[in-house]
């Protein structure tokens, strides 16, 4: 693809919609293959990674929960690989403190070797079954009847790394764009027209990581509503500071496996914090970091949308018990406190963490578990790229610039 000659601040390349980790780092792997594109990154907020690379628990994870052969399975064993060096690389601050995954009754051993196997066929390292006399070994505050030990799973605040990545790219001389808003996508012969509130600019080719509005924007470009953004909100509680580690790392219930959610867990913060969560409470708002908050276009799509209809009908029950546990701390680490009894113990601080997972929704009901794209002409859309997303974000950026190259309005130009 040749660059435009003579660039003007309105006129580029490649546009990319969406300035959270995804965004940055197909920036960043379309700047190592193409060094003289010009470029910008229109983001609707004021900084960088607001949303769901904001919010999240910052678990560098390794890879052992995705059916083999999927994209989240290829994706997130490279991707972890990718993102210590890049932290490396740029000294930010992370910690390969392992993860346990635990069984506590013998129905959930079908489940625990459903994981040991996804695990070894996703080349999973260091990937280790324990006796239930072994899980103190690794966790002292630990019980189980057995558990699987991925000792690759690391922590980070990736704020820190989508900051590393804004920083690089602006040296290379990508531009940024803040509250810049896109509301629309209109398509010529030479490229499209993106229109954001208060401005208007044109590239060649735009790539939308718009994460919770990533359904919005690849509807703005006339791209097909299914599947369509549901906003899932997940809350943690923090733990009381004590004298002696309540974990010196990460540890999981069995997963549910109708669910793409992996359950209540015991997560240690890069910053030293312990938390407890998530909950999976489908919200009213896409931004719905607190309950209250409702915005009437986003329940407007929610109860016009099919498959919310049938998935409540499929999942009701799971839905009761999400809002307990949202309402009612107790029940939050009552379900911890099963796997990790000291937390119990220590107590909680006042207020809660949250966050909002942008989950893909079919039209059929069903919750959407990989990382799904659309594409219309001159545009790529990521449409669904939740959890392990921010770790899968270096090597998911070579995957969508390949299907970019591949693209029939990409290789005429």
């Amino acid at each position: 693809m040749t660059s435009y000659e003579n660039s003007t601040a309105d006129r580029f390349d490649v546009a990319i919609v969406g300035a959270g980790i995804l965004g940055l780092a197909v920036a960043r792997e379309l700047r190592r293959r193409y060094p003289d594109l010009s470029m910008v990154i229109l983001e609707r907020e004021r900084d960088v990674a607001q949303h769901q690379t904001g919010h999240n628990s910052g678990v560098i994870h390794s890879g052992v929960y995705y059916k083999p052969g999927s994209l989240k399975a290829r994706l997130c064993v490279e991707g972890a690989r990718l993102m210590y060096e890049f932290c490396d690389e740029h000294g930010i601050h992370y910690e390969r403190c392992g993860k346990l995954i635990v069984a506590l009754e013998t129905k959930e051993i079908a489940g625990l070797d459903e994981l040991e196997r996804r695990g070894r066929a996703n080349a999973v390292p260091g990937l280790r079954r324990l006796r239930a006399e072994e899980i103190a070994e690794v966790e002292p505050g630990a019980r189980g009847i057995a558990a699987l030990h991925c000792p690759q799973t690391g922590i980070v605040n990736y704020y820190d790394v989508a900051r590393a990545l804004a920083d690089e790219l602006r040296d290379q001389g990508v531009e940024i764009r803040f509250a810049s808003h896109v509301v629309s996508l209109e398509h010529d012969a030479s490229g499209t027209r993106v229109l954001s509130e208060g401005a208007s600019l044109h590239a060649r080719f735009v790539i939308g990581c718009a994460g919770l509005w990533s359904d919005r924007l690849a509807l703005a470009a006339g791209a097909s509503p299914d599947p369509q953004i549901v906003p899932f909100r997940g809350a943690y509680l923090t733990l009381n500071r004590s004298h002696d580690p309540i974990v010196r790392g990460l540890v999981y219930p069995v997963p549910d496996p109708e669910l793409p959610f992996l359950g209540v867990h015991v997560t240690k913060l890069i910053n030293g914090d312990v938390v407890l969560g998530p909950t999976a409470m489908l919200v009213l708002a896409r931004d719905a970091y607190r309950l209250s908050t409702i915005r009437r276009r986003d329940l407007g799509d929610i109860l016009r949308w099919p498959g919310t209809w049938k998935m409540g009908r499929r999942f009701w029950r799971t839905g009761v018990d999400e809002i307990v546990m949202a309402a009612r701390s107790r029940r939050l680490v009552a379900a911890a406190a099963n796997y990790v009894p000291g937390v119990g113990v220590v107590g909680v601080r006042a207020g809660a963490s949250s966050g909002v997972r942008a989950q893909a929704l079919g039209r059929d009901g069903a919750l959407v578990d990989d990382f799904v794209f659309s594409e219309t002409p001159g545009t790529l859309h990521v449409r669904n790229a939740p959890s392990p997303a921010a770790t899968s974000s270096l090597a998911l950026a070579r995957e969508i610039v390949d299907r970019v190259e591949g693209s029939r309005e990409w290789v005429t130009k």
